[in-house]
């Protein structure tokens, strides 16, 4: 093929998925199936046929899947994924075993082959135990949910699911009479590769970087080029590529160049994401109503099976039931790697064609649906937990304090507890050691989902009450209607299920005659609260934690009055460049 032909291929793969984009991005759909779309419309199978070296683009764009991974593994903080702790590993060691099982009944149960030589039921099992990567990381990146408690949880089970794969890519070439030391042979090369891109990480790389980091494009170059060496030792061992760019981004990860290296290389990765998924429209086969009843019938038994596995083991091991519930959602489509198992089986003769086509379309019908589910899993998350709850059902937290543990006469709530509010807390903390009276702290209460901040809280002696903010059911039963300080610190760009305005509105109707601070990152969306009638609104860019901790204190004292007029005249007086 000739140069010119693939840069003429790809040209109309970029054209084509930006086209459909567009469209999606003005009907309001999820831009994943833009580019799926756009790989079925130039593709040789259902579409126009005008993208020709199919090959090509689909090599290009595994470039794409290595760099997410390395980006993962920067953004991969180990201590917060370990503090997990239990459900996390119990979760991801059983999780892929209890699927391939429900999978194994229901593919023997449909009358898939099972031997001799042929393996069917057991790739449908495989495969429909492994979710993607890809699409999870990229929904929950864009919905600032991957380092929320569900979204380790969600990211931890995918580690565990990867090295399961590398487990069944092991033992595929010898199906026919797998033995133990291939399988010992697998989990040596993967514990060498991660010892030896550890040690390297921790004794030679930051001496590197910080003779390159004054030079930021050597800088990203000097990481690209760390992941993929690491890809490429990887894949000479014989394990995944993706794996080895999930190790070198872990290993750099505690770099204090991290964040700049991930800034400059999301683009790029945007550039081959957007290649990759194309390249996966463009396998889609021409369908029967067979293959499609098929394929939608193992599609809603591999949602199924997600809650069937994943939401009973995290909710039993402490996790609770919200968390449990969202790992399940994010989880409930089929991993692209299962499309590549399958590929090797089919090359293998373990699988016939047939088997090939259903599995592609579950791939494609899960991952429409899942698109959908995580985009919208917080709502489909309350929804599932209501008929739970009336069963009995619920977190542990909030059957321990939901009803009673509200703010007194003049209490003061934090409603979520994120950064800011975890550092306008601790310059309280910090005041009160000093000696200086800190009436916020005298009867402060949080209202928040994450146990391991509630666990925190208690411990410094703070209440803390399980629940989540963007349900009014959990704004009633918190018994709010004395409180006479309400703080919400976190802005809409992270808030999930609700907003500032709508929690607002909510309040009013809850605590009249409580005063509330809400957040903002913007000037004019400050306003526009100001004039909803919020008493004051944090702007995380111009209020410091120390100033907040001064309004605050003030409030609960003198009421805020008086300072809401002055910060609401001095926002309108501000002429920002980007306001």
């Amino acid at each position: 093929m000739h140069p010119t032909d693939l840069l003429s291929d790809i040209g109309v793969a970029i054209v084509a998925a930006t086209a459909l984009a567009v469209a999606a991005r003005a009907l309001r759909q999820p831009l994943i199936l833009a580019y799926l779309l756009a790989g079925v419309v130039i593709g040789p199978q259902m579409g126009f046929g005008f993208v020709h070296d199919h090959a090509s683009i689909e090599l290009i764009a595994e470039i794409g899947l290595i760099l997410l991974l390395f980006i993962i593994g920067l953004e991969m903080d180990l201590q917060k994924l370990l503090a997990a702790g239990r459900p996390l590993v119990v979760a991801g060691v059983s999780q892929f075993p209890l699927c391939v099982g429900l999978g194994w009944l229901l593919a023997v149960g449909a009358g898939w082959a099972f031997g001799p030589g042929r393996f069917d039921a057991l790739y449908v099992a495989l495969a429909m135990a492994l979710s993607s990567t890809m699409i999870v990381v990229k929904l929950l990146y864009d919905k600032y949910e991957l380092m929320t408690v569900p979204g380790r949880l969600t990211v931890g089970i995918l580690v565990f699911q990867d090295i399961w794969a590398i487990l069944v890519l092991a033992l595929q070439p010898s199906l026919q009479h797998p033995s133990a030391a291939i399988v010992l042979e697998s989990l040596a090369k993967g514990a060498v590769l991660v010892a030896a891109s550890l040690a390297v990480s921790r004794y030679a790389l930051p001496r590197l970087f910080a003779f390159v980091a004054k030079v930021p494009e050597l800088l990203l170059v000097s990481a690209l080029a760390w992941c993929f060496l690491v890809a490429g030792v990887a894949s000479w061992l014989g394990l995944s590529r993706e794996m080895g760019a999930l190790v070198a981004g872990v290993g750099m990860s505690t770099f204090p160049y991290n964040l700049d290296v991930i800034a400059k290389v999301i683009n790029i990765r945007d550039f081959f994401v957007t290649l990759f998924f194309v390249a996966l429209g463009m396998q889609i086969p021409v369908p029967t109503a067979s293959t499609l009843s098929v394929a939608a019938a193992a599609s809603a038994f591999l949602v199924a099976s997600r809650f069937l596995t994943v939401a009973p083991v995290l909710y039993h091991t402490g996790a609770g039931v919200r968390a449990g519930l969202l790992a399940a959602i994010n989880l409930s489509q089929m991993s692209e790697f299962s499309l590549v198992i399958a590929a090797l089986g089919l090359g293998h003769g373990h699988i016939g064609p047939e088997t090939m086509a259903v599995l592609t379309f579950v791939f494609v019908m899960t991952s429409v649906t899942s698109t959908y589910m995580i985009t919208f899993n917080h709502g489909l998350q309350r929804a599932l937990a209501r008929p739970l709850s009336v069963l009995g059902v619920r977190d542990s937290e909030a059957e321990g304090g939901g009803h009673h543990a509200g703010p007194a006469a003049g209490g003061v709530v934090f409603l979520g507890f994120f950064r800011d509010a975890s550092s306008i807390v601790h310059q309280l903390e910090i005041e009160a050691e000093r000696g200086d009276p800190q009436p916020v702290l005298r009867d402060l209460l949080v209202i928040d989902f994450n146990p391991a901040v509630l666990a925190e809280l208690k411990r410094r002696g703070v209440r803390a009450l399980y629940g989540d903010i963007a349900s009014m059911e959990t704004l009633h039963h918190a018994t709010l209607h004395d409180a006479r300080l309400i703080v919400c610190t976190i802005t809409d760009a992270v808030l999930k299920g609700t907003t500032n305005v709508r929690l607002l509105k909510q309040l009013q109707k809850i605590a009249p005659a409580a005063e509330i601070v809400a957040a903002s990152d913007t000037i004019q969306g400050a306003v526009d609260l100001y004039r909803e009638g919020a008493h004051f609104v944090f702007v995380p860019r111009i209020h410091s934690a120390q100033h907040m901790a001064e309004v605050l204190n003030a409030a609960v004292e003198d009421g805020l009055t008086v300072l809401r007029a002055e910060e609401m005249a001095r926002l309108e007086s501000r002429n920002e460049i980007v306001a």
